[in-house]
């Protein structure tokens, strides 16, 4: 509490000057100012840990000026004891409704000033601390939240995530009559990567491939791991001939690129292509089978190409 930033709201000079080498006496930090303007202009621009308010103020009645430091999101943390000299109930609910922590009468008792003042920091250090472990569980709840719809290995929304999301827009597709694609695209010969270069090259391969998929679509496109070495795309108002443009560049960037742990091994994919509406696709799980079984097609027609639903 010794370091404390306190700040003085006191229009006379002679009291503030006395309360002023009263609380330097106990090891505050004091700043003095003399109307409200000052004190709010302080409050927004410098860390305070307490606030002294004189309730008769050459500009703005201390009430208003706690009214508008407890309102602002910046300060209303800040506790604020208003001194006066007017000392009929009516005056002190009007200070303490405005928000101020504590009231006391001029003239007061020194002792008494400085165990109020170490009342509320002692109040405002236990919701300092509160606040941030409420803040630091939220961070917390988040990164659980995150970690619980998300691949570790590429970073891209996991098979459980990608269902939840695949029925909420599939029912959007019914409901308002729009298009829906998905794409299901399959490293070709994977297996073959691993046996060969060992799964650490293997994992390489996966988190490259994901980034080029990633960058390939827009944002509004959902992009998840279905498994192993495949990852399945939903592109919500696109229909199939734009899916196929799309599904057509990521094939050509991945047979392109030059994987950092294995730069002279080509590396291709087989893409499968469905869209809704259709006759024949009426859920969201007929709409992955049915691009499930054109990225198998591909697969059998001679891998690295991609194939309708």
């Amino acid at each position: 509490m010794a370091k404390a930033q306190l700040l003085i709201v006191e229009d006379s000079k002679t009291q503030a000057d006395a309360i002023k080498k009263f609380l330097k006496k106990q090891g505050y930090d004091v700043t003095w100012v003399e109307d409200g303007k000052s004190a709010i202009q302080v409050a927004k621009t410098k860390p305070l840990d307490l606030i002294l308010l004189d309730f008769i103020l050459p500009d703005i009645k201390g009430d208003e000026v706690c009214r508008w430091l407890k309102l602002n999101q910046s300060t209303k943390g800040i506790p604020i004891i208003i001194l006066t000299v007017k000392g009929n109930v009516s005056d002190k609910v009007i200070g303490l409704e405005a928000g101020a922590d504590d009231y006391m009468l001029k003239p007061y008792n020194e002792i008494e000033l400085n165990a109020r003042i170490y009342a509320c920091l002692r109040t405002k250090a236990l919701q300092d601390e509160l606040r941030e472990k409420n803040h630091q569980l939220e961070e917390l709840l988040s990164k659980v939240e995150i970690l619980a719809i998300t691949d570790p290995l590429t970073e891209l929304y996991n098979r459980r995530r990608f269902q939840v999301v695949l029925e909420m827009e599939f029912q959007k597709t019914k409901r308002y009559k729009t298009l829906l694609s998905c794409l299901m695209i399959d490293i070709d010969r994977f297996k073959l990567i691993n046996d060969e270069n060992g799964h650490q090259i293997g994992d390489f391969v996966l988190q490259e491939t994901a980034q080029i998929i990633r960058k390939t679509f827009r944002e509004v496109d959902i992009i998840a791991r279905w498994g192993g070495e495949e990852f399945v795309v939903l592109l919500p108002h696109t229909k199939k001939e734009d899916a196929l443009r799309s599904a057509t560049r990521v094939l050509e960037k991945i047979s392109h690129h030059k994987f950092s742990r294995i730069p002279d091994k080509k590396i291709t994919v087989s893409i499968g292509i469905a869209s809704a509406p259709d006759p024949s696709i009426d859920t969201g799980e007929s709409l992955i089978n049915a691009s499930d079984i054109a990225m198998y097609d591909a697969k059998d027609k001679g891998r690295n190409q991609i194939k309708t639903g």
